[in-house]
Parts: structure tokens; sequence; C-alpha cells
């Protein structure tokens, strides 16, 4: 198998059915041997119900579900250690960064990079008009200059839902995590800079969703789950 797509997914009952759909139409349009691989973070709403109800048109599709919320950390863990694919994708349930970019990441697999990653803070990006409200692009600013100086110096964006890996670096990354929710980002990062993985990053259109989650919270909870991964890389905890 050539591609492992894995969504994660928390109550998405009205995104996950067009973004599935999209997906395999473009994989399916291209000849790309794939699995796609929906994980359903204890949603509460008919999220597992509508999956379910592409089964029969999406054959390469699988839902794994669990009842309680754990994390999209946890969730991507999940599909990416359920992958079986040369390359591994995880992209948002919402559709924020289409499909269509996997177009222009896949030649620098090609080209030796053994992660290739969406950002919105390298040139040739586009943001959707009104995608983003201020407080959100000052705080993710100032949020990454912090990142870059605690764990992933080189990396401008880490936190956009679209990242492509090779089964090697999955292999080796994945299943060292131990942050399940929105620091995860960070945390496979920084594995991938300390097992010396190339990583590319790459610009994307991206669109936020008015329902988006994210909220000033998880702001200050990445940050303190990115001191947890510094200490963590301090104390050798991943060796």
């Amino acid at each position: 198998m050539y591609l492992s797509v894995v969504i994660p997914a928390y109550n998405e009952e009205r995104n996950i059915e067009k973004t599935i759909r999209s997906i395999f139409d473009y994989l399916k349009g291209r000849n790309i041997d794939h699995e796609i691989i929906v994980v359903t973070d204890g949603s509460t709403d008919k999220t597992d119900d509508v999956v379910r109800s592409l089964a029969s048109e999406v054959p390469a599709l699988e839902l794994i579900a669990y009842n309680k919320n754990k994390g999209k950390g946890y969730s991507v863990r999940q599909g990416m250690l359920k992958a079986k694919g040369d390359l591994h994708l995880f992209t948002d349930a919402d559709n924020s960064t289409p499909i269509e970019h996997l177009d222009k990441f896949l030649p620098y697999i090609s080209e030796g990079y053994s992660i290739v990653i969406g950002s919105i803070a390298v040139s040739g990006h586009k943001i959707a008009a009104g995608s983003e409200p201020v407080w959100r692009r000052i705080l993710g600013k100032l949020g990454n200059l912090f990142i870059q100086i605690m764990a992933v110096p080189g990396i401008h964006d880490t936190q956009r839902g679209f990242k492509l890996f090779t089964r090697e670096a999955a292999d080796k990354i994945f299943p060292k995590l131990t942050v399940d929710r929105w620091g995860f980002d960070i945390e496979v990062l920084a594995l991938a800079k300390k097992f010396g993985f190339k990583i590319r990053e790459v610009p994307v259109d991206w669109k936020n969703a008015p329902e988006s989650r994210v909220g000033l919270k998880a702001y200050f909870q990445v940050l303190l789950e990115t001191v947890k991964i510094k200490w963590n890389l301090l104390t050798k905890k991943y060796d």
C-alpha cells in the first residue's frame, strides 16, 4: 500500500463526509493505492454513524472509535500506529488544508525528505479571508517563537494539521509520543529532529473552520506541553 491517510475527528458530523469523499475522489482519480483511517476521539454526535455509512462507497475506509475523549494527539497516534502505507499522512476532519496539496508534498519525499509539513508561516501560503481572528494570529506568532527556542528551532509553523511521513519516520516517532493533546505536533517534530530526519516546511492554503475548538486555553496548554517536551529531551526520556 502506498498511502495511509489518518483523519482525527471529534464531533465532526457536519464535515466528515465531505472530507472523506474529497480525499477518496482525489486518491482514486490518481490511482493511488491507499487506506483512509478515521479515528473518532470519543465523539458524542453522529460522526461514527456517518463514517460507517460510507463504508460501502469507500472500500479502503476504516473507523477507529472509542468512548472517552483523549485528545487529538492520542487519536492521531492511534491512526498512525495502525497505518500500513509506505507513506503516512494525517489531515484535519474539517478539510482546513485540501488533499490536493499532496501534489506538491510528494516530490520532496522523492528528494529525500522524511517529513513534509504544511505551513502558513513560509512564503507562498494562503489564508482564507476572515478565517482567523487577530488574537489567534498574534498568539500564534508569539507562541511559535517560544516553541522554536524550546524544542524545534527552524520550524516556523508546527501546528498545521497536514503532515506527511515516510513509514520509517512514522514507525520511529509515533510509538514514543507522550503528549495526547494539542502539543503533540511539537513533540513529533522535536523527535524528528532528535532522530535526524529531514523535514521540509511547505506553504499551504488554509481555512479555519468557524466551529473550530481551538480556544485561548489551548494556546497555554501547548506552551506547557512544550516545556514538558523540553524536559523529556533534557532527561533523555525518549532514548
